[in-house]
């Protein structure tokens, strides 16, 4: 376990200087970029060595995942806060609101109906993410470009938080220009959280205004590993 820990906190303070070392240039300030450590389908046992360096924003995909995993390292660890970074069922949004602190994929208007009416019940607003279908991809979720204005109105009328636009390149293609399209809808739309970039292009995000990034590999390794 003391070899894990150690590992885990190289990783961390690896990830961390790279974080510096971008904004540099940058000129932006670290303290400003969140790094979400994506603990989906990491055991406790993986993701305690990242508690115990001293993280404490983590990002899960699956609601049941995080049920299973977090309650009992959330009481041991205070000040965690846990991310919903996958897509949601809108028949999950009772359980979501209730366990994250910031979900990142409200990307159409079943969602929203969801999540606004688990919030009144719960009397609890949990800040969200509008999720951008960047490449316009018929398989993958996400807001239209085109509807973006629209769909954040609705958001803002259904006092959800903004917290931000997120947004998922298409594999295989340099990233920087979607990443850079997403910079200039948020700037258009009075927004400034951007959820953008994991463990392969975390650096080139971050250079195109990423407040968000999403970091699983470079933090915990090859999955299974």
């Amino acid at each position: 376990m003391e070899n894990a820990a150690t590992q885990s906190a190289a990783r961390l303070a690896e990830v961390n200087a790279n974080i510096a070392r971008i904004c540099k240039p940058a000129r932006r300030d670290p303290a400003d970029i969140t790094l979400i450590a994506v603990s989906k389908t990491h055991p406790a046992e993986k993701i305690e060595p990242l508690l115990e360096a001293g993280h404490r924003v983590f990002g899960e995909n699956r609601v049941q995942e995080a049920q299973e995993k977090w309650p009992a390292m959330r009481e041991q660890y205070a000040g965690t806060q846990l991310h919903l970074i996958g897509q949601l069922q809108s028949n999950k949004a009772d359980e979501a609101v209730a366990l994250f602190d910031c979900i990142h994929a409200l990307d159409r208007p079943s969602l929203l109906k969801a999540l606004a009416k688990a919030m009144d019940k719960a009397d609890r607003r949990v800040p969200c993410f509008v999720q951008v279908n960047i490449g316009d991809e018929e398989q993958k979720g996400g807001c239209a470009i085109t509807q973006l204005p629209e769909f954040l109105g609705k958001v803002r009328d259904a006092d959800i938080p903004v917290a931000g636009l997120m947004c998922l390149p298409p594999a295989g293609i340099e990233p920087a220009p979607f990443f850079a399209l997403l910079y200039k809808l948020a700037a258009d739309n009075g927004i400034s959280g951007l959820s953008m970039g994991m463990s392969g292009d975390y650096e080139t995000a971050i250079q195109l205004g990423a407040t968000h990034v999403r970091v699983g590999t470079a933090l915990f390794g090859a999955r299974g590993g």
